[in-house]
């Protein structure tokens, strides 16, 4: 194919044949890889300028290149965490791994496939890590790539996995000790107000896990149960991890859920927003609330659903005000892209500058953007429509949309309005 990456990217032509197209899809998908080699390669010599220009303003050589990992993550529209990877990547791929770069800005060999290989090479020193960059990723004299371009994910995990223990088996074998201490449990969101819980556990445990709840599978079907399978291997989780059916009691879990009074009382379908969560249908929580010890704690919402402000002068949020603004915000970081659960509640313009310490003028971040902000030459304001306003050292500007619950100046209610009108709840729910 001979089409320029305009013309391409413009989509292939009416009746073109089935090997037309199937090539077409092909020809993308170098472009693909060859733009991520390319971003990579922006992104080390991004971090460069900014630390050279960071070190002439007398910034401690400790925090130089603060802030370049979060601009990557903006203009590549990802969470920072995923920003600071790919950085760390891109210094990997532009300093140590050449060949396997090279493949990159070929064409041949994704983002993720280089990933694979940086991940797996870690633990090594520079020298036998540039010895699997070469002997996998190396073309050699031949016109042909090599193998290593055709394998599958697994393969070429393994693949690089059996040349780092050749290389090196002591670093491998402590890399493994020390994985240990990354062992953690976590939950997201799934659809249909289910949620993935998870955990990373070292391979003895979470296969002794697996295996016990797989017996209590087969015990169950065994005596009759009519539940399935996997039914019964989660059920059975649920209930070893909060003593559900030893006690024959409800477990005392403390979950929040935001929803009108009418939502609440009525059959009204405004959906209601568990925090940690996100949105769920009306009739659901009207549904868990009935086996649940219900209280009303907090009054914050008015008949569309939106969080009514509050306001402090104090420089730090207090208590109620931080959790009126996490609350607000979701339980997620502002920051566009960013995932990550809010663990500071900041001021968008800083208190120093005159920024009031009010919910207009504060946002829910996570420790990595609270930190980033923080950098030389970043700025921040809010707008007058809730939204939070970003500038960075370089100039571009992003906008974070107001949160679903955010009304800017809300009309005063009487305490009776409040508790007619809006509820925020804590409760215990029966798991």
């Amino acid at each position: 194919m001979s089409e320029t990456v305009d013309q391409l990217l413009a989509g292939p032509p009416l009746g073109a044949s089935e090997g037309e197209l199937v090539d077409w899809i092909s020809r993308l998908e170098e472009i693909k890889c060859t733009a991520e080699a390319v971003q990579a390669e922006a992104a080390v010599r991004l971090e460069e300028a900014t630390r050279a220009r960071q070190a002439e303003a007398g910034i401690p050589a400790r925090k130089l290149g603060e802030g370049v990992a979060s601009q990557i993550a903006l203009a590549r529209r990802v969470s920072p965490a995923k920003g600071t990877k790919l950085l760390g990547l891109a210094k990997i791929l532009v300093a140590e791994m050449p060949h396997t770069f090279a493949l990159m800005k070929a064409g041949l060999f994704s983002q993720w496939q280089a990933t694979i290989l940086a991940r797996e090479t870690a633990c090594l020193s520079l020298e036998n890590r540039r010895v699997i960059d070469y002997q996998l990723c190396s073309s050699g004299s031949g016109a042909e790539p090599p193998a290593v371009v055709t394998m599958g994910l697994r393969q070429l995990e393994n693949a690089a996995k059996k040349l780092a223990i050749t290389l090196d088996q002591e670093s491998m074998v402590a890399r493994a000790a020390n994985a240990e201490k990354d062992r953690r449990v976590s939950v997201r969101p799934a659809p249909d107000t289910m949620t993935w819980l998870g955990a990373l556990l070292p391979v003895k445990d979470g296969v002794a896990v697996y295996a016990a709840l797989d017996q209590a599978a087969k015990a169950a079907q065994a005596a009759g149960d009519e539940r399935t399978r996997d039914q019964v291997m989660a059920d059975t989780l649920v209930d070893r991890v909060t003593g559900r059916s030893a006690t024959g009691a409800k477990p005392r879990i403390e979950v929040k859920v935001v929803m009108t009074a009418d939502s609440l009382t009525n059959d009204s379908d405004q959906p209601a927003v568990v925090e940690g969560y996100g949105p769920v249908p009306a009739a659901w929580a009207r549904e868990a609330l009935r086996d649940a010890e219900v209280f009303i704690r907090r009054l914050y919402a008015d008949p569309a659903g939106q969080l009514v402000a509050l306001e402090s002068r104090s420089r730090k949020a207090p208590h109620g005000l931080a959790e009126f603004i996490t609350t607000r915000d979701g339980g997620i970081c502002r920051t566009n892209g960013c995932d990550a659960p809010i663990r500071n509640v900041d001021h968008a313009q800083r208190h120093a500058d005159g920024g009031a310490t009010s919910a207009q003028n504060l946002q829910g971040l996570c420790e990595r953007c609270n930190q980033a902000k923080e950098a030389l030459g970043w700025r921040a304001r809010p707008g007058p429509d809730g939204s939070i306003i970003t500038i960075t050292p370089t100039g571009h500007t992003y906008v974070s949309p107001p949160p679903d619950t955010w009304r800017p100046d809300p009309p005063p209610l009487s305490k009776a309005e409040f508790m007619l009108r809006d509820v925020l709840l804590d409760h215990t729910l029966a798991a």
